[in-house]
């Protein structure tokens, strides 16, 4: 079975067993909903969501299972994984992180390869998408419509019509 990582466990926070969780997700909203079982990485120990809470840029979280801070101390730094059965269905358009790396980018008029997914970031309006090239150059792709033309994740295969200045053709 496939586990994809949702959170990294920070810290503590406060004397219950409430922990500081980096979201590495989408759809935190869903993942620290209270019933939801997440898994330690590496580990068979599954933990149930009691509560989460948008907390500054992290979420707060309490496990059923964790009652003190002594416990919660033993879970710092470990990773918080979903099974892929326990992901959502996307609407149209939508594409979980792990779908997306690895793809090939490809024109769409030409069909040239230009590159592969290599990272993925969320600075604002739009994802944006790091393309490494076959000679090492490397160069960030918007994803918005007038860009990524086509996403076949089966093939895992990006179509693109490059915009002039995204890529740097020297």
């Amino acid at each position: 079975m496939q586990f994809y990582d949702v959170a990294k466990i920070l810290t503590t926070h406060g004397l219950n067993g409430e922990v500081k969780v980096q979201v590495i997700t989408d759809f935190p909203e869903d993942r620290f909903e209270t019933g939801v079982k997440l898994k330690l990485k590496n580990s068979e120990q599954v933990l149930t969501v009691k509560a989460g809470r948008l907390f500054k840029q992290f979420w707060l979280v309490q496990f059923e299972e964790i009652t003190s801070i002594d416990q919660a101390e033993k879970l710092r730094g470990q990773i918080l994984v979903i099974s892929e059965e326990d992901q959502q269905e996307l609407p149209e358009g939508f594409y979980y992180y792990h779908d997306i790396l690895g793809c090939q980018v490809l024109d769409q008029e030409s069909g040239e390869k230009i590159g592969k997914i290599v990272e993925i970031e969320t600075p604002g309006a739009n994802d944006i998408w790091l393309v490494k090239e076959d000679n090492g150059k490397e160069f960030w792709l918007p994803y918005i419509d007038q860009v990524v033309k086509k996403v076949d994740i089966a093939e895992k295969k990006v179509y693109v019509e490059l915009m002039e200045g995204l890529r740097d053709e020297d």
